[in-house]
């Protein structure tokens, strides 16, 4: 038996959810758009949108819309950290409630990501990675997904190496581990385990134990 046809359905069916999902999201948040942007502007000078190149489906890179959290133009690891001082107060909000990640509803309805799937990742932290692992690539990345939930409060525990060396720490010690769990997401991916995904997800948002 192949299971092409059922794959490509199954893949359908995902883009499909995705669009109709982000859609009534996007319609449901867009009246809070203005507030956000207010409030992130009122907090700190800069942009309101904080915009990432990422690495996505075929390694095609794509720009990530997220709402600015951190002071403007400050310089700095490409990954946060506890107490990182360049975290606005309002980001520190945003973060913790996820709310700095709804504009990448936008990346999903233009095909560069998908509600649920591998970590989007900067193309620098993928450079060396081996042939079997490049697999990865072959999803685009999600919103949300197993490694995110896993390392939900990552930034929360304090860096066990300076600030200069957090990135060769996490392609050495942390990255290895997401991409195991993403790798893990691809040979079990359907549509009921994303749907369990997004039902931890929404739980996860709803309880956040709030900003400290």
């Amino acid at each position: 038996m192949s299971w092409g046809p059922a794959i490509r359905a199954e893949g359908t069916i995902k883009r499909i959810t995705d669009l109709v999902a982000s859609a009534i999201a996007i319609g449901v948040m867009l009246p809070l758009l203005p507030v956000m942007a207010f409030l992130i502007l009122m907090d700190s000078p800069g942009p309101v949108f904080y915009l990432a190149e990422r690495v996505g489906r075929r390694g095609q890179l794509f720009t990530m819309y997220k709402l600015r959290t951190m002071f403007h133009n400050v310089p700095g690891p490409g990954l946060s950290y506890f107490g990182d001082p360049r975290v606005t107060r309002l980001g520190r909000i945003l973060r913790r409630t996820k709310m700095d990640e709804l504009p990448q509803l936008v990346n999903v309805v233009k095909g560069d990501m998908s509600l649920v799937g591998p970590r989007p990742e900067a193309p620098r932290f993928f450079a060396g990675l081996p042939p079997d692992q490049r697999k990865i690539l072959d999803m685009a990345p999600g919103i949300t997904g197993l490694a995110q939930l896993k390392f939900r409060d990552e930034s929360d525990a304090p860096p066990t190496a300076s600030v200069d060396g957090m990135e060769s720490e996490y392609c050495r010690d942390i990255l290895p581990l997401k991409l195991s769990i993403d790798m893990e997401y691809m040979r079990r991916r359907s549509l009921l385990l994303d749907g369990g995904i997004l039902a931890q997800t929404l739980r996860a948002v709803l309880f956040s134990r709030g900003a400290e």
